[in-house]
């Protein structure tokens, strides 16, 4: 058999292209192995969990991608050991949170930006994070919140005299902090879904986005137009909700207040598809916190949680058991 292999310039030229491919094959095996193997060096424990290369690398990017600026390695080391700390905790203290819990954090974040979460997914990808290492950090922001809120409950208490001082001394008046505030309003609102099965593509959204689009020109009032809603195939229409035009962000009440009364809001894309809301009735509303005494109402509740949240993770640091490696 090598005589006729040596007499053949053809087979003898297919061995040689086979052992290179072998040799490439193997090169680029090895090119791999070694930044997996990298990634995978533990870098820290955190009370017998480790942290990896990898995980540190993921969230300096998903840092960097949150807020446009560059943290140091240590920076984004330590926020992964405080994601670890405040999960232990939650684990002793609290049941598991359900996967559904981070699965409609990351759609709303995702929703937020304009994006479907699979869009999201692809987009956090294409800037080298993993969907699985931004669903972690939303899933210890979730069971830190329950702790913070459920331990320090009545420090976070805020009342109607702390908000009526800080509006004081935010407009230096001496009155009750509403002049000059907007009206708030109690909206009756009629929720619309196209429903979007789970996983499709995002093209199938974009169809159900022109449909949604089609439905708010001819929707003219509330009784003849949510007739001409359950027309349309695979539609949710929900019961009717009231809300405060103070519960909801800025954003969201210029929508509102934009939407005459009997017309439906813009489409929003959700993970179950393509929501719009009709605006069926809108009064003033009594007794309800202002826009501005919501907004300081927020900044109040935000800054104690924050104080709280960062006193807590320095007890939890030092009775911790952290290992730098």
């Amino acid at each position: 058999m090598s005589d006729v292999a040596n007499r053949n310039p053809g087979t003898a030229a297919r061995r040689r292209t086979v052992a290179c491919l072998t040799v490439l094959a193997l090169a680029a095996f090895a090119w791999l192995a070694a930044p997996q193997g990298a990634a995978a060096q533990v870098v820290a424990m955190v009370n017998g969990e480790p942290i990896t290369a990898l995980d540190v690398t993921q969230r300096i990017r998903l840092i960097q991608l949150s807020t446009k600026k560059s943290p140091s390695r240590q920076e984004a080391l330590d926020e992964l050991i405080d994601d670890k700390l405040k999960v232990q905790l939650a684990k002793r203290y609290i049941a598991e949170i359900p996967e559904r819990d981070v699965e409609n954090a990351f759609s709303n974040v995702a929703r937020r930006v304009g994006l479907s979460p699979q869009q999201f997914a692809q987009v956090l990808q294409q800037n080298g994070i993993g969907a699985q290492a931004f669903k972690s950090r939303l899933r210890s922001d979730i069971v830190w919140g329950s702790i913070i809120r459920g331990k320090f409950q009545g420090q976070l208490q805020v009342g109607d005299r702390d908000v009526t001082l800080a509006l004081q001394s935010k407009s230096g008046d001496s009155n009750d902090g509403k002049a000059g505030d907007g009206q708030a309003y109690d909206y009756s609102l009629r929720p619309i879904l196209l429903l979007v099965p789970r996983g499709s593509s995002p093209g199938a959204f974009e169809s159900r986005r022109r449909e949604a689009e089609g439905l708010r020109q001819r929707f003219q009032s509330c009784a003849e137009g949510l007739a001409m809603a359950r027309t349309l195939r695979d539609v949710a229409i929900r019961a009717p909700i009231t809300r405060s035009s103070a519960d909801f962000a800025q954003q969201q009440r210029e929508v509102l207040a934009n939407t005459p009364i009997g017309r439906l809001t813009p489409p929003d894309t959700t993970p179950q598809g393509v929501e719009l809301f009709a605006v069926c009735a809108k009064t003033p509303a009594k007794n309800a916190d202002t826009a501005s005494e919501r907004e300081a109402r927020d900044q109040i509740y935000n800054k104690r949680f924050q104080e709280l949240s960062k006193n807590y993770l320095k007890e939890l640091r030092r009775s911790a058991l952290i290992e730098l490696r």
